[in-house]
């Protein structure tokens, strides 16, 4: 939720951006008898110069002081697109209010047709009276689904981290100590994973610090096999009432684990807890 939530207010924060549109369309004049001017073929060569009039000083030149930009600055927010086979071309210009927008869409489409780049062939005339505007930021939609995407893809992070954590050694060591605190042991108590390859030799030094090999307890029938099978990768020689005792016991079972460790003799010493 936070990151879908920062990802949102830095989209909405950002300055509102509007684009005024305005649509020119070519038509024919009249023409006198034996003109030379075509206008199909008028419209279908020069037409496409349309592009590079929207940013022609000249335009720029009479645009400029109604918008409120410089030409160079007013050059890089006019865009032109043209329709194909329609004789239409649409004019659009970006700006931080609506109102500018449509000035300045206005000011340059009458720039534009003020040029009479058809000569006497044609001319422009604008299609619509007044310019549309559009709001193009914030795009709320689009900000609104990359927020969602944001928090989605931070909770499958975050499900992601949780669900590898238990292969550390120090997940759920802490419920553990609890647990061990609950049977009375508020000694420190070393939590391994059975899957640790490295259980067996932890366990030996543990044993041979504690001056004898541990003796393997399960906390449940269900861990009898798994009590075995390490009991079996450690030094046989363990005394049959040896003090030094680790306990195999269930991830997040850990009622078993205060069973088994507040029924241990007085003088047994608890060295590890392996969880399988």
């Amino acid at each position: 939720m936070l990151a879908g939530s920062l990802v949102l207010l830095l989209g909405l924060s950002r300055g509102e951006q509007f684009q005024g549109r305005v649509s020119l369309l070519a038509e024919p004049v009249g023409q006198t008898e034996g003109s030379p001017a075509n206008y199909g073929e008028v419209v279908t060569l020069t037409l496409p110069a349309l592009v590079e009039l929207a940013r022609s000083p000249s335009v720029l030149l009479a645009a400029a002081p109604i918008s409120g930009f410089a030409p160079e600055e007013l050059r890089e927010r006019v865009t032109v697109e043209l329709v194909p086979a329609s004789g239409l071309a649409r004019l659009s210009v970006r700006a931080p209010s609506a109102d500018r927008a449509r000035t300045t869409a206005s000011a340059l489409g009458q720039a534009m047709i003020d040029a009479n780049l058809l000569g006497t062939a044609g001319r422009l005339r604008t299609l619509d009276p007044r310019p549309d505007v559009v709001t193009t930021a914030p795009d709320t939609p689009l900000v609104s689904g990359l927020a969602l995407i944001a928090a989605v893809a931070a909770g499958l992070a975050t499900i992601a981290i949780r669900r590898l954590r238990p292969s550390g050694p120090r997940h759920g060591a802490g419920a553990v100590r609890r647990a061990l605190a609950s049977a009375g042991i508020h000694r420190t108590v070393t939590v391994l994973r059975s899957e640790d390859p490295s259980v067996a030799d932890r366990l030996a030094v543990l044993g041979l610090a504690a001056g004898e090999p541990p003796r393997v307890l399960p906390a449940g029938p269900e861990f009898t096999e798994p009590a075995a099978k390490l009991a079996a990768t450690l030094p046989s020689d363990a005394p049959a009432g040896g003090s030094s005792v680790v306990i195999v016991a269930g991830r997040h079972r850990y009622d078993e684990l205060v069973a088994t460790a507040s029924v241990l003799p007085p003088d047994a010493v608890l060295l590890a807890v392996v969880l399988a």
